[in-house]
């Protein structure tokens, strides 16, 4: 089987499991990360473009939000896909890997994140742009009322501090996430060309957060 015909498949299973998923981790967000991760693998060197396409295909193949919160669906979901394609053992334990340590939550554990390389670098990347600038606000949103959570209550203040555990069973207002997790992406971008496509997204936020502010405290016409 060839890497074109690979990756065509892949796009066929994501897009079968993920139907009916909610908005912001539905097909579109694969497809979005898949085609934002090409676009920053271009300029890498020494890459495995298959690990990266497979990668962001797979990333959120069964977000553990949506599971329970059980970490290990996803990757064996993936591996059992990617096996019964007949991948090679390597690059299929590479996207196994990449899919285990992407999220933002691993971050918050200590020695959560086991695992490193460059095709990781790039999906990472790739899966934080799209939960900044006008679509991250957009997903941010969806989710928040897909749990039915407050807009915004001023006398919940963000958490700064969370840690794994309370990241994951958060119910706190949506605007909360912006301060906890989104703004914090920017200066977490791994590799130059998410870095700089990074730059543009947070400032929308940004000026987004100051007119949210000013409609919801009102200070003078």
């Amino acid at each position: 089987m060839t890497n074109t015909t690979i990756v065509e498949e892949t796009i066929a299973f994501v897009k079968e499991t993920l139907q009916g998923a909610e908005g912001g981790h539905d097909w579109f967000h694969i497809q979005r990360v898949f085609r934002n991760s090409l676009l920053i693998a271009k300029d890498e060197k020494d890459i495995d473009i298959l690990v990266v396409s497979l990668g962001a295909l797979l990333h959120d193949i069964a977000d553990a939000k949506f599971h329970g919160g059980d970490e290990t669906i996803g990757p064996k979901l993936a591996k059992e896909f990617l096996i019964s394609l007949g991948v090679d053992k390597v690059i299929t334990e590479h996207v196994v890997q990449i899919i285990d340590n992407i999220s933002f939550k691993k971050t918050l554990e200590k020695g959560g994140v086991k695992f490193s390389s460059k095709e990781l670098d790039i999906i990472q990347d790739a899966d934080r742009l799209d939960a900044i600038g006008a679509i991250g606000i957009a997903r941010t949103f969806n989710y928040g009322g897909f749990k039915n959570r407050e807009i915004y209550n001023p006398d919940i203040p963000p958490n700064l501090h969370m840690t794994k555990e309370e990241y994951k069973k958060s119910s706190a207002p949506t605007i909360n996430h912006f301060y906890e997790k989104l703004l914090l992406l920017k200066d977490k971008m791994n590799t130059k060309n998410g870095k700089i496509l990074a730059e543009q997204r947070h400032q929308f936020m940004l000026d987004y957060l100051e007119q949210f502010s000013h409609e919801w405290n009102p200070q003078s016409l």
